[in-house]
């Protein structure tokens, strides 16, 4: 299809993860037929070890020089779809409660409008009240 870009390094860490996991196993087994004080799997268990750190290391740099490198965000649509989030409810549910919470959510999404609009539309909070209340980065702070 024109213009259609394959995901192809996605697709290839995909492919070394599941490598990666079967190495895994293959360690895991190695480790536990240890008897006696002696593990002939050690070579196994190195060998495997030792191919997945390599496998990904280079998906690693493969996929920050093809992929990754030169992504950059677009901060006005985050912050646009940050703050038409129906997640912001939860910041004033302790204030007027689960179900009014939930109705603004409600409205929000039937309206297609902000939480917001609909806070302020179904009166249970003032704008002074809301943008005191609903402050993202609080979200995803630490509580003091």
């Amino acid at each position: 299809m024109p213009g259609k870009v394959n995901p192809t390094q996605c697709e290839a860490f995909t492919m070394v993860s599941a490598q990666v996991m079967g190495n895994h196993v293959a360690i895991t087994v190695g480790g536990s037929n240890g008897h006696f004080e002696l593990n002939v799997f050690k070579p196994l268990i190195a060998s495997n070890l030792l191919r997945s750190l390599r496998l990904l290391g280079d998906a690693s740099a493969s996929f920050e020089k093809n992929c990754v490198r030169g992504i950059q965000a677009n901060r006005e649509r985050i912050s646009k779809l940050l703050h038409e989030s129906l997640m912001l409810v939860t910041c004033f549910n302790p204030k007027i409660g689960y179900d009014n919470a939930a109705a603004v959510a409600k409205k929000a999404h039937k309206k297609g409008t902000t939480i917001k609009e609909a806070a302020l539309n179904l009166a249970v909070l003032s704008s002074e009240e809301f943008d005191q209340l609903v402050v993202p980065q609080k979200m995803i702070s630490p509580m003091d």
